[in-house]
């Protein structure tokens, strides 16, 4: 892994991207903005589970007049993701959000990103502008969508905020295809020292999605490159964080968190291990600590990673063993697993 990329910093409320700070991850909420009630509740859980900042869409006046109540409830870094009316911006920038999101392809004139530019720049709040592969501008899809294009994208509405003096400027140019994402972002990095947003856009179902981003994202991150990402997924938003911090984690560049071990099962596993690996998953969220934790489906490697490991469990005999710092503390019936595993974990975390 390479040194990181120098780049400037700018802040989203208390969070800095960019400069010495580390990546951070992001994501975006799933809910109706208009809907105070349920963003703010979604917004609290995605806080609960590690999110830096966290995007609203903006669509109409109502969801943009919402984000005052909302700002008023939820202490953490919001911004509004902005499309077609720039007006949306200015009444974003008045509700108190910490970042904007331009989409060059669609904001309209020049002289319209500079209000924008010009009330940010009185508030102190950055601006990313968000290049997408899909949402181009007509002039530079003529040749088809290239890496070069969305460069050329980025830079020039770069130009337009730079005109006013606003500097406070993140950039991210996404594609779905990896290779062009991977050559814009490079290109990028080489021409300016502007903070950097990583994603590779409509990435797709959890699954697949995660694989996708994985690629583009870890393999930027790697070379030094990128100040904050967001996982762009077909799922809720608590994965879009949990698979960003675990790509972060994955290169060192986040404090590590529990890791969970579990064998990928085969014909010798004694208890449906999956039910039990989602569930511990799901119970370590928003944990921040470093924790070792193994669940393992038979004797084989079982005991070995279970050495290993703060806490363990291990099927073998028609029985399952609970480790804890690699020793033998317990043996649970297999029927019930998952429940039992569970309540062992919360005593564990409760006296670590």
């Amino acid at each position: 892994m390479t040194g990181r990329r120098h780049s400037r910093a700018v802040f989203a409320g208390s969070l800095g991207i960019g400069g010495e700070h580390p990546v951070s991850v992001q994501t975006m909420t799933k809910t109706d903005t208009r809907d105070v009630e349920a963003t703010v509740e979604q917004l609290l859980r995605l806080k609960a589970r590690g999110a830096d900042l966290v995007r609203l869409a903006v669509p109409d006046t109502e969801a943009a007049d919402a984000l005052a109540s909302i700002r008023g409830r939820v202490d953490l870094p919001l911004a509004a993701d902005i499309h077609f009316d720039h007006r949306l911006a200015l009444r974003a920038l008045e509700a108190g959000v910490d970042k904007l999101r331009l989409n060059p392809g669609n904001i309209g004139s020049h002289e319209r990103v500079r209000e924008v530019a010009r009330a940010a720049r009185d508030r102190r709040v950055p601006i990313r502008i968000g290049v997408n592969a899909g949402s181009l501008e007509k002039r530079l899809r003529r040749g088809g969508v290239t890496a070069a294009a969305l460069v050329e994208s980025a830079l020039s509405q770069a130009e337009v905020l730079e005109s006013v003096g606003f500097r406070d400027i993140v950039i991210s140019v996404k594609a779905f295809e990896v290779p062009i994402m991977l050559e814009a972002y490079r290109e990028v990095a080489r021409l300016t020292d502007y903070p950097l947003h990583l994603g590779v856009t409509e990435a797709g179902s959890e699954a697949a999605g995660s694989v996708r981003s994985a690629v583009g994202i870890g393999a930027l991150l790697a070379e030094g490159i990128g100040d904050t990402v967001r996982v762009s997924l077909s799922a809720p938003p608590e994965a879009e964080v949990r698979v960003g911090k675990q790509i972060l984690a994955c290169l060192g560049l986040c404090p590590p968190g529990p890791t969970v071990v579990a064998c990928p099962t085969c014909g010798r596993c004694e208890f449906e291990l999956e039910p039990v690996l989602r569930a511990v998953e799901e119970r370590l969220a928003g944990v921040e600590r470093p924790l070792r934790v193994a669940v393992m489906g038979c004797v084989v490697n079982g005991p070995g990673e279970a050495l290993k490991a703060d806490i363990a469990l291990a099927g073998g005999g028609g029985v399952a063993l609970i480790f804890r710092h690699g020793r033998p503390v317990r043996r649970l019936p297999l029927q019930g697993l998952v429940q039992a595993f569970l309540q062992e974990l919360d005593d564990f975390l409760a006296r670590a």
